[in-house]
């Protein structure tokens, strides 16, 4: 019985949800474990399309638990829309299937407008203004408003002056008006008791149903290359996105990991500002590559910048998150092309590396070196089997795996859950 971490290798939107939520099948509990409602998971199941941003994606699959643990920071109004959203579709979330750590951090409106602020000013680094930064500040900053306030209402007052002490002196700063205790307060009591009922004390739920032998699926949001430590700083998220944070953002210790896939496109993409040595944004194939794989942000509607496989980046992420097997996706939007192009390590000021430096000058000054790779006309869209793929697409995943050192143990031919072909599973371990 491995419980499995899935991590995207890149800079997100590698198709993790579709993923998990094939994985969730075998699973009994799914957790996020880190991120906001930044986050866009889309999945496609018989035909009906779901857009999660919040929940985690074996939400919709029915007697499965859901759990967002600590490392996550929660909009609670941005929760109660997604939920009424799902019940729509037909989906129906309640405390039975969905918990959520009473140490989670809220994000309040305040942190949006502080947000929205930076991002129009000369200073933008392209996030998505939805105050997941100034929220995670807030907590390593320990002035935060957690889940478990809401229980205490009579608590909040210091509380809030705290918090306030702080923002309504960038409010001034920033030309914006003060904001009063009350009107905070008022925020979070009208909407506690329509959260309340899925608080919980994760690490210890988490730590009951794993020494009962249930399998575990930690899901990630964004990429490893938007780690606050790890990725292309300062264009990253504000929090850990490595596999580690499965741990800490739920309360259970290291040793619950047994296995971590890591999710990784067929190509590169990447939403918002920051250095991308593969960029094709300006041509053809930046192009192509947009259009055929809808190229499009969940949450933000924001188109991604498209380029070739970097397999320099995603070797890295293989350290880094400790990455077991890789799940290669959107392999089809490959298909036609005469030649494919697959980064295979740098030019910096004259000489040749086979890393990505850490700072933010020098990732913007690294030249792709490429290695090009005959194309294939065969289709491998929908393709279910090895015995499918075009010979040349088989050469072309072989060598992935060699330029990144690590094994593909899923393929996936698109966004049907079903166009999936398996090679190893990362429950088996």
């Amino acid at each position: 019985m491995a419980n499995v971490v899935v991590v995207g290798s890149q800079w997100g939107d590698e198709g993790k949800g579709k993923i998990v939520d094939w994985l969730s099948e075998q699973a009994d509990i799914v957790v996020r474990f880190q991120g906001g409602h930044n986050a866009g998971h889309t999945l496609v199941i018989d035909g009906k399309t779901y857009k999660l941003s919040l929940l985690p994606s074996g939400v919709v699959r029915g007697g499965k638990l859901s759990v967002i643990g600590n490392g996550v920071v929660i909009d609670p109004q941005a929760l109660i829309d997604e939920i009424a959203a799902l019940e729509k579709l037909g989906v129906k979330v309640s405390p039975e299937n969905l918990r959520i750590a009473e140490n989670a951090v809220l994000i309040l409106p305040l942190h949006r407008e502080l947000e929205a602020i930076r991002e129009n000013s000369s200073a933008r680094i392209g996030t998505t203004k939805r105050g997941i930064g100034p929220a995670y500040e807030d907590k390593v900053g320990r002035r935060a408003i957690r889940f478990m306030d809401l229980a205490d209402l009579p608590s909040l007052g210091p509380k809030i002056e705290r918090l306030l002490a702080h923002h309504n002196a960038l409010r001034r700063g920033n030309n914006m008006p003060e904001l009063a205790p009350k009107e905070i307060y008022d925020h979070l009591a009208a909407i506690a008791p329509k959260v309340l009922p899925y608080m919980d004390s994760v690490w210890s739920l988490l730590d009951d149903r794993r020494r009962e032998g249930k399998r575990i699926l930690f899901e990630g949001a964004q990429g490893s290359l938007l780690d606050i430590d790890h990725g292309t700083y300062p264009y990253v998220t504000s929090s850990n996105t490595v596999a580690a944070q499965a741990a800490t953002g739920s309360g259970l210790g290291p040793n619950a990991i047994d296995y971590v896939l890591g999710i990784t496109k067929a190509y590169t993409t990447r939403v918002g500002e920051g250095p991308f040595p593969t960029d094709q944004m300006h041509n053809e194939v930046g192009k192509i590559l947009g259009e055929r794989g809808r190229e499009f942000g969940t949450v933000t509607g924001r188109a991604r910048r498209c380029g070739w496989f970097d397999a320099v980046l995603v070797r890295q992420t293989v350290r880094t998150s400790g990455i077991d097997g890789i799940a290669l996706t959107k392999l089809d939007i490959l298909d036609g092309f005469e030649e494919v192009k697959v980064c295979v390590g740098y030019r910096l000021d004259g000489r040749e590396i086979d890393y990505l430096p850490a700072g933010e000058l020098a990732q913007a000054r690294a030249e792709p070196i490429y290695e090009t790779i005959a194309g294939w006309k065969e289709p491998t869209a929908r393709a279910r089997s090895w015995a499918q793929l075009p010979a040349q697409a088989i050469k072309y995943v072989r060598r992935v795996e060699e330029l990144i050192g690590c094994p593909v143990a899923l393929l996936s031919t698109s966004p049907e859950r079903e166009d999936t072909i398996l090679m190893k599973n990362p429950f088996e371990t």
